[in-house]
């Protein structure tokens, strides 16, 4: 009776596989059978027939994975890959490179371009740091997260409201992304307060997590008397580190600045170098913090810098919302006439991410 109880199980587990090509095999052995659809900062999804919602597991609390689905795969190196995943063992996994990327050979002997066609690739598990299923649509390469939060107080005639939203492309070779940011502020026999901040960035990937990056920002804020300001930044960054706990990266170039303040009939322009830290650590239950730190050191206004600072804290819920609190400064050691050489918000929101 026992053997043929475990013959039926085996026999489920087989049509389950054929029907549901992807499977995990939990540290406590424990069997998941479904989709994975990626994993990102420590977190796999997987759907299942059997759930309403999918089932999102620690990374490292996976000893084996299994699938005929074709990713996008980073490893902690900064190689990048699309192919297919199994696991060998407990702790090495196989990639089958079925669209490899291109990878750049530094040899002394030659400077030539070395493809990997159809090559296995052998790495440990803890290597892996991103996964994304790959349907050849543009909706499997997009992720998108707006939040909202407002403050209302009858002292005054307080109101304040903020919106903030965001989304990425990520290609085999580079990344996009686009951000907006707007706050407005009223009070009764005061001025309102208006901050608006755009944002676009591309980043094209190189070897050893290396990137050219070109980012365009353009902010408007109240406090700093500030029009607009459009900066166009060009440089190159690397990722020092990047697991499955954090990430901490650099980046320096160049800035070409165009700003326009309240009471100047024209506009100025300026350039400046800059050097930027993003450190990110999400490996903390459900908590994930980011830092991004630049500073702006100018090379036409003598002695002129100035900083931006963000620091955000998210909390996740389930169906993908998030509580989070943040802080965003620009500092200025040389405001216009009248403006205030720091400006700062301070922001609880409420949002929701693809």
């Amino acid at each position: 009776m026992k053997k043929l109880q475990f013959f039926l199980v085996l026999l489920f587990i087989g049509f389950a596989v054929q029907a549901q090509t992807d499977s995990l095999v939990l540290s406590n052995n424990d069997l998941i059978v479904g989709e994975i659809k990626n994993m990102d900062k420590n977190i796999i999804g997987i759907e299942t027939d059997y759930s309403d919602v999918d089932f999102k597991i620690k990374w490292d609390n996976v000893k084996r994975v299994y699938s005929k689905t074709n990713y996008l795969i980073t490893l902690s190196d900064g190689r990048r890959y699309n192919g297919r995943i199994r696991s060998l063992n407990d702790s090495i996994v196989e990639i089958d490179t079925q669209m490899p990327e291109t990878i750049l050979s530094f040899s002394k002997k030659n400077n030539k371009v070395e493809e990997t066609f159809g090559q296995k690739v052998d790495v440990q598990r803890h290597q892996i740091v991103y996964l994304n299923a790959l349907d050849d649509t543009f909706w499997s390469r997009l992720s998108f997260n707006f939040d909202v939060g407002t403050n209302l107080t009858k002292a005054n005639d307080f109101r304040q409201f903020t919106f903030n939203t965001a989304a990425g492309y990520l290609a085999d070779r580079w990344k996009a992304n686009l951000n907006f940011n707007s706050l407005r502020s009223t009070q009764a026999e005061v001025e309102p307060i208006k901050r608006t901040e755009l944002g676009a960035s591309y980043n094209y990937f190189l070897p050893h997590d290396w990137y050219l990056m070109y980012s365009l920002n353009i902010l408007s804020n109240t406090e700093q008397l500030l029009d607009l300001r459009t900066s166009n930044m060009i440089g190159a960054g690397n990722y020092v580190v990047h697991t499955n706990k954090a990430y901490l990266g650099f980046s320096a170039g160049v800035n070409f600045n165009n700003e326009k303040f309240q009471g100047d009939e024209s506009s100025t322009q300026s350039g400046e170098a800059f050097f930027g830290a993003q450190y990110n650590i999400f490996d903390i239950g459900d908590l994930d913090l980011m830092t991004t730190v630049v500073g702006y050191p100018s090379l036409t206004e003598k002695g002129r810098f100035r900083t931006d600072f963000k620091f955000d804290i998210r909390y996740e819920f389930k169906f993908d919302l998030y509580f989070k609190v943040g802080t965003t400064m620009n500092y200025d050691n040389q405001p216009t006439e009248g403006a205030s050489d720091l400006d700062y918000i301070f922001q609880t929101t409420v949002g929701w991410s693809l």
